[in-house]
């Protein structure tokens, strides 16, 4: 299966390279592992160990990132929140050839969206934009980013609970990261999580629903 589009829906039901223990780990994966929760996050951004899928590649880790809310104290692995974000490292030590390194990050975001903001046609360009800004601003180094941005709409009819209108941007990527030092790409990725959901820039209260 080509790890660019193995279905993330699907990460909490398979196996981790994880339960095998670390101590069988490759020194470059074991760091690359330990920076990604080293990632410093703003507080209303939360972060937890999810399962990654087992067979892309030799070893792989993911961690789930979701807008916290006050009731909440850890991260599910299928969320029904607002927005939330998957972030999945996957390591060949072989260094396969497509990926141009050995550190593959696969991600995905999912984001409730207003009408007024979803209605935009330019709204997945400009999605797309944050992630390349955040990488920028992070100093992510990075090869071979791809992906795709989804905005969406559902109206419900009949007998069915939630608002009659819906709205939702998902954005998948996958890039090759530079060196084993990950924080960056957790940082960059969560900058991007937070602009999809609306939040303000840091040190900004927010007056009022988005």
């Amino acid at each position: 299966m080509n790890p660019d589009t193995t279905p993330l829906h699907d990460a909490g039901s398979a196996s981790s390279t994880a339960d095998h223990g670390s101590d069988a780990w490759p020194a470059d994966f074991s760091a690359a592992v330990e920076s990604m929760h080293a990632a410093s996050l703003r507080p209303e951004i939360t972060l937890g160990t999810i399962r990654p899928p087992q067979r892309p590649a030799p070893f792989s880790h993911a961690i789930g990132l979701e807008v916290a809310h006050p009731d909440e104290e850890h991260v599910p692995v299928d969320s029904e929140g607002d927005a939330f974000g998957r972030l999945i490292l996957l390591h060949s030590p072989a260094a396969q050839e497509a990926w141009e390194g050995s550190m593959r990050l696969v991600a995905y975001i999912q984001a409730d969206m207003d009408d007024a903001v979803a209605s935009d046609p330019l709204l997945p360009d400009v999605a797309w934009q944050w992630l390349n800004e955040s990488f920028a601003e992070k100093d992510a180094r990075y090869t071979n980013l791809g992906g795709t941005v989804t905005s969406t709409a559902s109206v419900r009819f009949g007998e069915i609970g939630g608002p009659p209108r819906a709205y939702q941007l998902e954005m998948r990527a996958s890039w090759t990261a530079e060196g084993t030092d990950l924080s960056h790409h957790v940082e960059a990725f969560a900058n991007v999580l937070a602009h999809v959901a609306g939040l303000p820039p840091e040190g900004v209260t927010q007056l009022g629903a988005r």
